[in-house]
């Protein structure tokens, strides 16, 4: 045990961190704050996992930082908490990064690479990372098991999740079906609902668009449009690609219509075209102008200025069902019952807010579409054509492109995104059809529009809505359940859990299960060739039992496993299998009538891996049952992670955790924002504004990193990161805490304090001992309420606070003389052991959050006292509360000088006199006996604070102190709106009592039109009146008038204090040890002669001074210049 606290040079947060890293993984730390704790009861953590085959950002540092703090307090807190580190390695992400490396597209898949290669070089891919992952890890002291991680393309998983699978379908809620879904040409698959709501995907676009001109066949139309001429129907499309797919028009049956009759504005041909009443003025704007007559539309010429338009007779949407129209673009026609298309159908989710009121409609490519042509009698057809193989496709393929049969465009991209860079046509196909029908005709109206269309998460080029074969999870069963289960979850904010998660929960839809991809987790259901027959695998053993089945009806040639032992659970037995698709794609299976059996060719959504991990990670139901079945592993007392995770893993652990287990996954969730640089702009490469988390961390340190991305603001809150914002924590926070720690122990050590004297009873301890310990222990009390609540940010700036206002410049400064003077007695021990408690309180406190720094802080204090023989402060108990030590009264009575002093201080600021610069008085009025007494038992501690010789109370100020009061329209504004005039005027005529009354009680009732209205204190701005020679300041109840003039004395007493500061600088500079006696010499200042006769007493004893001469000439020391002085200074030892 060390008899001396160790001092340091100087404050290094990295020297810091590295140090305690190498003593965490020398001494097992993390294991033994998890050993330690065996038998207590748990408190579960799941790790979101990330996927290794990119690398971390800052914000990852943010996330990792807060999925550290609550298992960190936790474990202080008594529970164990076991971390396991994840891998998310299938999907998306993985496949795209590797088709750029190996410079293939998903096309290529199975010709140019075998998918078995294609898998190995997934593998590979996807793990590239994890030691730059793991470094971070490191460095950012985040505990997380990476010893034993769970990865997801792990055969145990895979099985498990297959497991899962099974458990859904046995309930009847996994189904096949052909629907339109989103589609990512670019990715090649399609994708969920959840995934097309990730943050981002809806992107504001400006699109061609057209209002096309369907053409009714004369013979289909109702009496009251008979011998109008040809009749037009205009319909509005924002994508005129999907025009030559078109085999409907849908009306709202309860919309109104009217016959219009006009010219084409780009063939100047006479129209009488169809279009809802409610958006005449949108479709003929601009050039049209309406008329009252025939006569002035038949006199319209092609070089007239305006188009005229008349309006003919109306009639409701329901009476246009059932007329049938020329197809717009006869390419090609639906393979099946073409004579049922091109009629006009009914729609109730018609509206008349855009567009024409009649709607383009194509099944193929637009779910709505699709609903509302099934639901017509006869059906609508989709416009579908037979491929080579004999198959029924859209006229758009899976890549993007018309088919052959859109004969000038085929083998065109109908979004020019999908061109590879720098190859896009100069006009889209959009803007080719706009022509080609302006043309023919056929276009009404054809301008840009700009609106909003989602693109995939992971490519970032728009989607289409196509017709997919799928297998859906059936949402819609549970949806309900799955909303009653989130109420119970604490969600942080709360907005998110009731309003983005709830809302989504609340209108979810079917959840597309099926990817059309390579590397990932097969679907586990095997078919036969006519649908009628299918079983779903939930395990190896299964599969090695149908296996065998199939074998003996003679539809398998052999089995493949062979060598896998059923029963064997050790990593040695699994290793012998792989459940990826190059493999489980050859086993054929036999069906009940013994028919062949293949696997559906679709993997799952990547997003179920990962929502299957509370199970999947512990190889559940084979292995480790018990911890999930008696909740010892499940559900999740927290989790955390970005928000855009309400579309991700938030939500599809709840779908799993409701469908398989009827609960929650997860009891507490932190939805954590975004990382912005500090301009608010979002971090990329490409701007050049992404911050290295590296960088970061070796220069400032993972602690004050922490500590500023949690203090700074909420985690559900954006954080615009500054690294400025890193040095001021680093400085204000950690700077002041290390200098407290200086201070202490260079007195400390020479005293030999080493807290062996018995606990100096509170009671007898001085009342600034009794005033910090309650502080301390109310932060205690707030911090822990604080972190139990999941409010990081409160327990950051609570710690903060109390470290910087309530230690540092308000307990040391005003104790300062206790640790330096007067012999090692009962009140310098009381000091000591009081500032000792008080930073070992504040280490604890803050561990969590600067988990390197404060366990520096809690070791080298105990290295001495040996209070706590631990190894680590991550294996000390949280700070327990001793109420009896919380004094209210005496809180409340300090406060009070603390603001007396603020005030003060803050006057003289404002004239610049220095607070070395004695003063003579300051007066507080005081409105009652209490407060009369309050500011009396304070009042040597203020005039120690400020600076001043007197503090006057007055009992009646009025006549002396002049208060005005204003209204604040900031506060009023919002409040009361327009009745804020009347209330601002009757707050500018408040007498001196009102004002009174609403400074003591924060609340005021005024009478506005016979109407009672309450002000608070914020609603308006009080200030007082300087009087000559004085200046006021108020804050609240608290008004101080401070007497700013200066006496000679005052004057010389002031001198006395800047010499002394110049004095114990130069001692500190030229190296004197505290103890040390000195002599000082001054060079002759007229300024100085009168200030040191009258307070040379005072000089000698505050810098340990025996002998003190002024000389006419001084060739040595410093030269020193303050105020009206100018002189020179040299001090040496005292012999």
């Amino acid at each position: 045990m060390s008899t001396t606290f160790p001092d340091y040079k100087g404050l290094n947060l990295p020297e810091v961190a590295d140090e305690i890293l190498k003593l965490w993984e020398e001494n097992n730390i993390f294991e033994k704050s998890i050993t330690t704790r065996n038998g207590q009861n748990p408190f579960v953590f799941f790790e979101g996992p990330p996927s290794a085959n990119g690398l971390p950002g800052v914000h990852h540092v943010l996330a990792r930082a807060i999925k550290d703090i609550f298992p960190r307090y936790k474990t202080m807190k008594g529970f164990q908490v076991k971390r396991k580190a994840g891998w998310d390695t299938h999907g998306l992400p993985i496949e795209l990064g590797v088709e750029k490396e190996l410079g293939i597209t998903k096309e290529d898949i199975g010709k140019t690479i075998s998918v078995e290669d294609y898998n190995s070089a997934c593998r590979t891919a996807v793990m590239r990372y994890t030691d730059v992952w793991n470094n971070l890890t490191k460095k950012m002291g985040y505990w997380v098991n990476m010893d034993d991680p769970y990865v997801t393309y792990d055969p145990k998983y895979m099985e498990s999740v297959w497991w899962l699978l099974k458990q859904i379908y046995n309930k009847n809620l996994i189904y096949k079906g052909y629907t339109i879904q989103p589609y990512s040409p670019k990715a090649g698959t399609g994708l969920s609902s959840h995934e097309l709501n990730q943050p981002g995907t809806y992107q504001d676009v400006t699109d061609t668009t057209i209002v096309a001109q369907f053409k009714a066949v004369q013979g289909s139309l109702p009496p009251f449009l008979q011998n109008q001429g040809s009749i037009l129907f205009l319909a509005w499309t924002t994508t005129p690609w999907t025009l030559p797919s078109n085999t409907a028009l849908t009306v709202g049956p309860k919309i109104e219509y009217v016959l219009v009759k006009t010219y084409n504005q780009y063939t100047y041909k006479a129209a009488s075209v169809v279009i809802a009443k409610a958006l005449i003025s949108k479709q003929f704007s601009g050039k049209f102008k309406q008329v009252d007559s025939d006569e002035e539309l038949i006199s319209y010429c092609p070089s007239d200025k305006n188009i005229p338009f008349f309006i003919g007779n109306s009639f409701l949407g329901k009476d246009l069902v059932g007329i049938f129209y020329e197809q717009l673009l006869d390419y090609a026609l639906p393979n099946d019952n073409p004579e049922n298309a091109f009629r006009i159908i009914s729609g109730d989710f018609v509206t008349t807010e855009d567009g024409t009121g009649i709607v383009h409609t194509a099944p193929t490519f637009g779910a709505d579409d699709a609903t509302v042509a099934k639901q017509a009698t006869p059906e609508i057809p989709p416009l579908l054509v037979k491929d080579s193989d004999g198959n029924l496709v859209p006229l758009v393929d899976l890549q993007g492109r018309f088919r052959p049969e859109v004969s000038e465009f085929a083998g065109r991209y109908v979004k020019n995104e999908y061109y590879p860079q720098g190859k896009a046509p100069e006009k889209s196909v959009d803007v080719e059809l706009a022509i080609k029908l302006k043309t023919e005709n056929k276009a009404f109206k054809v301008e840009k529009y700009k609106h909003s269309y989602p693109n995939c998460w992971r490519t970032d080029k728009p989607i289409l809505y196509y017709p997919l074969d799928s297998w859906f999870i059936k949402v819609t069963d549970v949806k309900e359940r799955m909303f009653e289960l989130n109420k119970t979850i604490n969600w942080k904010p709360k907005s998110t859990g009731e309003g983005r998660f709830g809302n989504w929960l609340a209108n979810a839809n079917d959840w597309n299960l099926s990817r059309s991809r390579y590397w990932g987790i097969p679907l586990p259901i095997w078919r036969t060739e006519d649908g009628k027959e299918e079983i779903c695998i939930g395990s190896v053993e299964e599969l090695k039992f149908e296996m065998g089945k199939a074998v003996n009806a003679g539809v398998l040639e052999k089995p493949i496993f062979e060598d896998f032992i059923v029963g064997d659970y050790s990593n040695k037995n699994y290793s012998k299998i792989d459940l990826h698709k190059n493999i489980v794609d050859s086993i054929i299976l036999v069906s009940v009538s013994g028919k062949p059996m293949r696997r559906e060719s679709d993997l799952i959504d990547v997003w179920f891996d990962s929502g299957s991990m509370p199970y999947a990670q512990w190889h559940y139901p084979f292995e480790n049952k018990n911890i999930i079945d008696q909740s010892k592993a499940f559900p999740a007392d927290f989790i955390a992670e970005g928000v855009d995770q309400t579309r991700g893993w938030f939500y599809t652990l709840h779908a799993i955790g409701t469908m398989v287990f009827d609960s929650v996954a997860y009891k507490n969730v932190v939805s954590n924002g975004l990382v912005l640089d500090k301009n608010g702009q979002k971090m990329s490469k490409r701007l050049g504004n992404a911050t290295d988390p590296f960088d970061t961390l070796s220069t400032y340190g993972p602690d004050a990193t922490r500590w500023y991305m949690i203090s700074n603001s909420n985690p559900w809150d954006n954080l615009k990161f500054d690294i400025d914002g890193i040095e001021e924590v680093k400085r204000k926070f950690f700077g002041t805490l290390y200098n407290t720690y200086t201070f202490f122990t260079l007195y400390a050590n020479i005293d030999k304090f080493s807290y062996s004297e018995l606990n100096i009873k509170t009671e007898e301890r001085p009342e600034i001992d009794r005033w910090i310990l309650s502080e301390l222990n109310s932060l205690v009390e707030k911090v822990d309420t604080f972190y139990a609540e999941y409010e990081p940010t409160k327990a950051a700036r609570a710690i903060s606070e109390f470290t910087q206002e309530y230690l540092s410049n308000w307990y040391v400064r005003l104790s300062r003389r206790r640790f330096w003077k007067g012999e090692y007695e009962h009140d310098k021990i009381s000091a000591y052991q009081t500032l000792y408690t008080c930073m070992v309180t504040i280490a604890k406190l803050g561990a969590p959050i600067a988990p390197f720094f404060m366990d520096r802080l809690y070791l080298d204090l105990n290295s001495v006292t040996n209070k706590e023989a631990l190894e680590s402060i991550h294996l000390a108990d949280f700070p327990l509360v001793d109420a009896s030590l919380i004094n209210k009264d005496l809180e409340r009575k300090m406060g009070q000088a603390q603001t007396i002093s603020s005030l003060v201080l803050s006057l003289r600021a404002k004239e610049k006199i220095k607070v070395r610069q004695p003063l003579q008085k300051i007066m507080i009025p005081v409105n009652s006996s209490v407060q009369r007494e309050e500011i009396l038992a304070i009042s040597d501690l203020v005039k120690h604070e400020v600076n001043v010789k007197e503090v006057e109370l007055l009992e009646d100020a009025s006549d002396i102190l002049v208060k005005q009061i204003k209204p604040n329209f900031k506060a009023l504004g919002p409040r009361f709106g327009k009745d804020m005039k009347l209330i601002s005027n009757a707050i500018q005529k408040l007498q001196e009592q009102d004002i009174k009354e609403i400074e003591e009680k924060g609340v005021l009732e005024i009478e506005i039109n016979g109407k009672s209205i309450r002000l608070q204190s914020d609603d308006v701005e009080i200030t007082s009146q300087d009087i000559e020679g004085w200046l006021v300041a108020n804050q609240g109840a608290v008004t101080v008038a401070l007497d700013v003039t200066i006496s000679d004395t005052l004057k010389a007493e002031g001198i006395a204090r800047e010499l002394v500061n110049r004095i114990q600088n130069l001692r500190k500079d030229s190296g004197f040890r505290v103890t040390d006696r000195i002599e000082v010499f001054l060079q002759v200042d007229e300024s100085l002669e009168d200030a040191i006769r009258l307070n040379l007493d005072y000089i000698k004893i505050e810098t340990l001074t025996d002998n003190l001469q002024l000389v006419p000439q001084l060739d040595k020391g410093i030269e020193i210049s303050f105020d009206a002085v100018n002189s020179k200074l040299h001090i040496q030892k005292f012999k």
